[in-house]
């Protein structure tokens, strides 16, 4: 393969590939719903008893200390799927409401090795993540919108795969929506042509305020690279435009304003996008690359004991496809650049100050 950084600027035709997909054919087609066995779940729990019994840290915890006998190659197998293939998956079947919160950290996190390694997913460093409404404003910079339950826009995050563990759902709304950046990209090519360029633009990506001590509070980026086989984008229209409040950084230009304007166009259409609604014990995981995802806005139970909770890996994934070091936000936590957000508080907090 050739190297990604000297033909990034490069830009594919129309794309045929298991990433080109619609939601309204997934709605039927329901092969990127897995299920796990019997014999599969325990494999996971006695996994999960063994790293116990050893006292095994979840940060100390290696691929070796959680041994899936015959699960292992298949969670291989399902992680070449989120690179190679459509780009996404859930596996089902977990008996997260017969385990303890920590056991089921464990066996989220235990899987995730298996796949991948865990990179930081915001400033205070935290490698798991836990998504619940803290009651935050979103309209504050130093939010996130993970934090809040409010709907989140379509996106992508600062890693390779984004995984989520539910829990326990919302009382009502939260769900998951996702779309194939490839079938955005086809579609815009279609539509607009004379647009398609500004993917492969440098782009200026607001860091909320979780930049590290001296650095500037932007970075600069492309939304997509090419590198002959796969089209790898980055999307989170939020952090492009608060990117500009920023006295460094210019104002969006009408030919860029038209061309965010139709990407969400195309993701708004009914039968682009999938929305799935999320079990307690599903478990999504998401190629950044590949995939653009949202939430609807949700409404709590009362009792704070049954508020919607799930937990959020980042994964740097193991030979996975070439990118750029400066495509999303360059070397930061991940292997060779794969992504995460480098902390800067003083105190890392990787567990979310939780399951020690």
């Amino acid at each position: 393969m050739r190297r990604a950084e000297s033909i990034r600027f490069e830009m594919p035709g129309k794309l045929v590939s298991p990433a080109a997909w619609y939601g309204r054919d997934m709605t039927e087609n329901h092969s990127w719903l897995e299920q796990l066995s019997a014999e599969e779940v325990g494999e996971i729990l006695t996994a999960v008893r063994t790293v116990n019994d050893k006292n095994v840290s979840m940060l100390g915890m290696r691929r070796e200390d959680f041994n899936l006998p015959t699960l292992s190659a298949r969670m291989q197998q399902l992680a070449r799927e989120l690179d190679q293939g459509r780009g996404f998956w859930v596996l089902r079947g977990l008996p997260v409401d017969k385990m303890s919160e920590r056991d089921a950290a464990l066996a989220y996190w235990g899987l995730g090795l298996h796949m991948g390694t865990p990179v930081s997913q915001n400033a205070r460093g935290h490698l798991l993540g836990h998504v619940i409404d803290e009651g935050v404003d979103i309209r504050n910079y130093s939010v996130r919108g993970y934090q809040t339950s409010g709907r989140l826009p379509y996106h992508t995050d600062s890693s390779d795969v984004v995984g989520l563990l539910c829990l326990l759902p919302a009382k009502q709304g939260g769900a998951s929506s996702i779309a194939s950046s490839t079938s955005i990209w086809n579609e815009l090519l279609q539509r607009r042509q004379d647009l398609a360029h500004l993917w492969f633009e440098p782009w200026y990506f607001d860091r909320r305020n979780e930049q590290q001590p001296g650095k500037a509070p932007w970075f600069v980026s492309p939304l997509a690279t090419w590198d002959g086989e796969h089209l790898s984008i980055r999307y989170v229209r939020p952090f492009l435009e608060s990117a500009t409040r920023h006295d460094d950084v210019p104002e969006l230009s009408p030919e860029r304003v038209a061309f965010l304007d139709l990407i969400d166009e195309i993701l708004a259409e009914p039968g682009f996008a999938l929305q799935t609604d999320f079990r307690p014990g599903d478990m999504q995981f998401l190629s950044n690359y590949a995939i653009m995802h949202a939430r609807t806005a949700y409404e709590d139970y009362d009792d704070p004991a049954r508020k919607r909770h799930l937990l959020r890996l980042w994964l740097s994934m193991q030979d996975a496809r070439e990118i750029p070091p400066d495509f999303g936000r360059g070397h930061q936590t991940g292997g060779g650049g794969r992504g995460g957000i480098a902390a800067v508080s003083r105190v890392s907090e990787p567990l979310a100050g939780t399951y020690e």
